[in-house]
């Protein structure tokens, strides 16, 4: 055995006093009794160390094999300690050494009282990073509301209710039993003694150590008593006993001829619960065959052991497991009522109730109000060696201006698999612009029986991103006009000396300044140093004006925000420009975070963000700005998805927003890879895109698979009826305008016309190698003649399987027939492929789009676009991927041409770029950044129940 052990034993040997020859035993001075083997002091026989060094071998060993598939696998074991003894420190820290562990000693005062050592076992208790936590502290603060504060599964000590009532119910491989007393039984045993039907008297010992002796020794079919040093009858159970257990100091009074020759008697009192030396009386300590060095020793070692069975017992929770949910009944009603009726008629989980059930420990969770959290990104960590779940997403057909119910099929997806088929699923969904939900489409919650609740928090605010985004966006937009008008009325000198400031007398560059020289290649860092040519070149960012394309956001409708001037104060010194607003999720920092994979990317992103070009043609970026930091802080909070449920209590991320027709339409990256993490292997999460294939799903593929480095294993094409036969020639659907005949009553005709849509709709899949599942959201007026169809025509055009799904009537399981082809089709081996090779040039990755997935004939550039194109090849960003903004009403750049539009040229307009998001953005044809209200907008019909305090007319 190795240093640390032998230094613990040498340390044992040396606490203990030495005997006096006189020691008194209470009425006078007696000799050691003849039952004593051994004097404290003297050192432990290699026989009595063999079974401490067997046990710390053994922890080792099963550290080792639990460390070779997780290698960074390292228990820590926290000791709250009333009291400073740094020998006892020292001996902890010397075990735990040798078997491979951390120790953590927290010290508190040695008066602490319950409450102080309480809060600290909370603290403990919530420490991901610490996997078994005892305490060493005085027995009068050993109360039972202490420990049981202890987290049962951190027990070490098996001191809790918890551990102490299993192993009473005879379920010790559920627990963790108290080393003293699995020290005293082993030490019994190895010393030979027979232990079945000894008589066994355990004196003085806290409830919690009496209890597990007498579990214990009943097992071994010993008759076990316990009493305190008071009772009356204490002499006549002394000498009635085989065996004698001394857990506390004996008082002086009791003298030691109480005891029968012969009789074997330990002491343990000085366990590891206790911070105090016990002794007996004034002296000489009680000691017996089996002396307190060796218990006490034992009892350090079986910690150790206790702990790493945490560990593995914690490990196996990281592990892929079947969730134990707790799913949320439905009761479907017919006719289904609206959707803000059903999500107020169910009542949500605790948010932090459903994060456990999920595997979220305590401290990877930000709670907000009931029904949502913030998922901190050290699960990733946590869950580093954890293999990923099956990766679904969820597509459509060209839809109506109505929407298909891609955000219902994903929820009711995820309900059918959890609740009913009791597989491991996530939702992955977009959080909703405000626009929308006050505009025209309403909200983005999903509808009927397949929704996220409470939909009224989901479709409100949320927990405040978009506002982040909003915040963020519109200081780098601030900064961009601020300095063009200070650089336009300042010397060189007097912007540097401004940039730069004294500060008591002295200059220093900020961090992100000494960036800017590095970047500029002036390696100084001295502000005095500079010559006036360096000056000028550090002060002045010289940015064109006419480039700037970093716009203001905001996240509501407004058509007068389209085209705006800025600067007409006199204050601005005649420095306007024209310039605009888009919708907040139209904001390349919303890009940013839907693609980012960690808070450091999120940062080296936005600084990357390219805001203009200055007069040589060069790009200006945030960090040129010095803005990057302060964009960092703005958004950390906003980076950690948000935990949500479904109406039958699954678990939904939402997070991130960007729209599909003017950005990649697609949810956050994070909020995919910790759900993958979460469902295990044999898991699914499930994410969807926005619009048609031709749209999301396309820009899922080329972008957001790139960036994340996953690989989708299903698609799931939603369609519908209804706009199927938009698609083979019914009338326009316009929002708010009743449906026409054609589409409440039977036409097979325009049916099968309309599957054209579909069809190429699972070609474009079909391009990219992934299985294709068709998921028909089945309408009340939808005939069994029409869906039928639908079907068939879907497994002709390649579809893996196509099923019609009931979800917002019947909720999962509505769904449960989607759910199994989802799953047999994931079990088909993936062929994923891009569409193009980034290093292409930009011309021909857009016209590679152009022509393989929306159909064009070919595609024409305006001369600005060209422009853009060739400044952007210049500038060294030719080989981003192509994140089209185009209709979704159409495969075409015209929203009326529906169907299969062929033999059309796609018109280029403009050409822009997001640096920081990672993606060139052709404009196709004329394509609005800030939605305008309709006549009839939805916050009509949207109000507040001032008595109830509960919203009306969302939908």
């Amino acid at each position: 055995m190795r240093a640390g052990l032998s230094l613990a034993l040498r340390h044992l040997g040396r606490r203990v006093r030495a005997p006096s020859r006189n020691s008194s035993g209470g009425a006078g001075g007696r000799e050691r009794p003849a039952w004593s083997s051994r004097g404290p002091g003297q050192p432990a026989s290699p026989a009595r160390d063999a079974p401490v060094r067997e046990v710390i071998q053994n922890s080792k060993e099963a550290l080792c094999l639990l460390q070779e598939k997780n290698p960074a696998f390292k228990p820590v074991l926290a000791i709250i300690q009333a009291g400073d003894d740094s020998l006892l420190q020292e001996v902890n820290q010397n075990l735990a050494q040798e078997a491979g562990l951390d120790i953590r000693h927290i010290s508190l005062p040695p008066d602490s009282g319950e409450e102080e050592i309480i809060d600290e076992i909370l603290k403990i208790n919530e420490d991901s990073q610490v996997h078994g936590l005892a305490l060493q502290v005085a027995e009068s603060a050993s109360s039972s509301r202490v420990l049981n504060a202890l987290k049962p599964e951190k027990d070490v000590d098996g001191v809790t209710d918890t551990n102490l009532g299993k192993l009473v119910r005879g379920d010790a491989h559920e627990c963790f039993v108290s080393p003293v007393a699995r020290a005293v039984l082993e030490l019994l045993e190895k010393s030979g003694l027979t232990l079945d039907g000894k008589k066994i008297l355990v004196v003085g010992a806290p409830g919690t150590l009496a209890a597990a002796l007498h579990c214990l020794f009943q097992r071994k079919g010993s008759m076990t008593m316990s009493t305190q040093w008071k009772s009356p009858q204490l002499q006549s159970k002394l000498q009635e006993a085989d065996i004698v257990i001394l857990g506390s100091p004996k008082p002086e009074e009791i003298p030691l001829t109480w005891i029968q020759p012969g009789t074997t008697v330990l002491n343990c009192f000085h366990d590891f619960l206790s911070g105090q030396l016990g002794c007996g009386t004034q002296g000489a300590p009680l000691t017996g065959v089996i002396a307190e060095d060796d218990i006490r020793l034992l009892a350090a070692a079986l910690r150790i052991q206790n702990l790493v069975s945490i560990g593995r017992r914690w490990l196996r929770e990281q592990q892929h497991r079947r969730w134990r949910l707790h799913c949320l009944k439905l009761q479907p009603l017919s006719p289904v009522p609206s959707d803000i009726e059903i999500s107020r008629g169910q009542t949500p989980k605790a948010v932090d109730v459903l994060a456990k059930e999920i595997g979220l420990l305590t401290d990877e969770i930000e709670v907000y109000g009931k029904s949502k959290a913030k998922v901190r990104l050290s699960v990733l960590e946590r869950l580093r060696d954890q293999t990923d779940g099956k990766y679904v997403l969820v597509a459509g057909i060209t839809p109506t201006p109505l929407g298909e119910g891609k955000s219902t099929v994903t929820v009711g997806l995820v309900q059918a698999l959890t609740a009913h088929l009791n597989v491991n699923s996530f939702a992955c969904l977009r959080q909703p612009s405000q626009g929308p939900t006050f505009g025209v489409k309403g909200g983005a919650a999903g509808g009927g029986y397949a929704q996220v609740i409470p939909m009224e928090e989901f479709n409100l605010h949320l927990t405040g991103d978009i506002h982040a985004i909003t915040a963020a966006n519109n200081l780098l937009a601030a900064a961009i006009d601020t300095r063009i008008l200070h650089e336009n009325t300042q010397t060189d000198k007097a912007l540097y000396n401004r940039l730069v400031p004294l500060v008591n007398g002295v200059r220093a560059f900020s961090e992100i300044q000494l960036a800017r020289l590095k970047k500029l290649g002036i390696n100084k860092t001295d502000p005095n140093t500079l010559t006036e040519e360096e000056v000028s070149r550090f002060a002045r960012l010289s940015i064109n004006p006419s480039t700037i394309t970093w716009q203001r956001v905001l996240d509501t409708n407004d058509r007068f925000l389209r085209k705006i001037t800025i600067g007409q104060a006199s204050t601005e010194k005649g420095y306007t420009r024209q310039a605009q607003f888009d919708i907040a999720v139209a904001s390349e920092i919303m890009a940013v975070l839907a693609l980012t994979d960690s808070l450091k990317d999120m940062k080296e992103r936005l600084g990357r963000m390219v805001v203009a070009s200055d007069k040589d043609g060069q790009p200006v970026t945030a960090e040129d700005l010095g803005v990057t930091g302060a964009l960092t802080v703005l958004m950390r909070d906003a980076i950690k998805p948000n935990l949500m449920q479904t109406l039958e209590g699954t678990p939904v991320f939402v997070h991130a927003g960007p729209f599909a027709n003017i950005a990649h339409g697609n949810s956050s990256v994070l909020a995919d890879k910790i759900a993958l993490k979460l469902v295990g292997e044999e898991g699914f999460v499930v994410t969807e895109a926005g619009f048609g294939a031709d749209i999301g799903m396309e820009k899922f593929f080329n972008i957001k698979c790139r960036a994340s480095g996953l690989v989708p294993n299903v698609v799931v094409l939603v369609a519908t009826v209804r706009a199927l036969k938009m698609h083979g020639g019914g009338p326009s659907v316009t929002a708010g305008v009743p449906l026409k005949k054609e589409y409440t009553e039977e036409n097979i005709q325009l049916v099968a016309d309309g599957c054209c849509n579909l069809q190429k709709q699972i070609q474009i899949a079909q391009l990219f190698g992934v299985p294709v599942v068709v998921a028909l959201n089945v309408f009340k007026t939808d005939t069994r003649a029409e869906i039928d169809l639908v079907c068939e025509l879907a497994k002709r055009a390649g579809a893996f399987d196509a099923v019609p799904c009931h979800h917002w009537s019947s909720g999962g399981r509505g769904s449960v027939d989607l759910a199994r082809a989802v799953r047999d089709a994931a079990n088909k081996r993936s062929r994923f492929q891009f569409l193009y090779d980034v290093q292409l040039p930009i011309v021909e990755k857009i016209r590679t789009i152009a022509r393989a997935v929306y159909g064009a004939r070919d595609i024409e550039l305006s001369p600005e676009a060209q422009s853009k194109v060739d400044r952007y090849t210049q500038q060294g960003f030719g080989n981003l991927p192509i994140c089209m903004a185009k209709t979704h009403l159409s495969l075409s750049h015209q929203p009326d041409r529906k169907g299969v539009p062929r033999d059309f040229t796609l018109p280029i307009s403009d050409v822009r770029a997001s640096i920081g998001a990672g993606f060139i953005y052709p404009l196709v044809g004329t394509m609005s950044t800030m939605p305008g209200l309709p006549t009839r907008p939805c916050f009509y019909d949207i109000d507040l129940d001032t008595e109830t305090d509960q919203v009306q007319g969302l939908f």
